[in-house]
């Protein structure tokens, strides 16, 4: 069995985008499971990787996003969740977080077999990544208190769909194993 690895999707953001006020709500009631989360994993020593979109800034680089999201109206939607010295960073441009990005040959070199998404958008973001993460043989967790929605009905279909069509073992982030991709209590 592998390692697992903590993947946090498009939690640097400034909500400037369409749809920004439906998710918003949802943001502000799964951040306290997600800093939970960070916190498990990072006391359990599991790699916290972000896996952010660029919102169309081709020039530039995590340190400018997050800078941005935290100069905006809904800082306090990002620092609790701000990457650490130890976090990895890669920046995507489309929906899922292995669409053009180096994250496949990170987490080979890392030897991560076992993916815990959390983030948002849980009906977009996350069920293709999850649903990529399935097709490269990767192990799959989603803890649902950990991932945000813009639609709770497509959301809730999302979630049922990555259980049931890719073996994602769906939990709380109190109930989810992290360093072995155990199935939720």
């Amino acid at each position: 069995m592998g390692k697992s690895a903590l993947i946090v999707i498009d939690m640097i953001n400034a909500y400037g985008h369409a749809d920004a006020d439906l998710l918003l709500p949802s943001v502000s009631k799964v951040l306290p499971a997600i800093v939970r989360l960070l916190e498990r994993a990072r006391a359990e020593g599991i790699p916290v990787i972000y896996v952010n979109d660029n919102f169309g800034e081709w020039r530039s680089h995590h340190g400018e996003l997050l800078e941005t999201a935290l100069a905006g109206p809904h800082a306090g939607l990002v620092e609790p969740v701000r990457p650490d010295e130890a976090s990895l960073f890669v920046i995507k441009a489309r929906h899922s977080i292995f669409f053009e990005t180096p994250l496949s040959y990170l987490l080979g070199q890392l030897g991560i077999d076992h993916v815990i998404l959390c983030g948002q958008v849980t009906e977009q973001c996350v069920l293709y990544s999850a649903l990529d993460a399935h097709i490269r043989h990767l192990r799959v967790t989603v803890p649902e208190d950990a991932v945000a929605h813009i639609h709770a009905d497509l959301a809730d279909a999302a979630l049922r769909m990555m259980q049931r069509n890719m073996g994602a073992a769906i939990g709380t982030v109190d109930s989810i194993g992290l360093g072995d991709g155990e199935r939720p209590s």
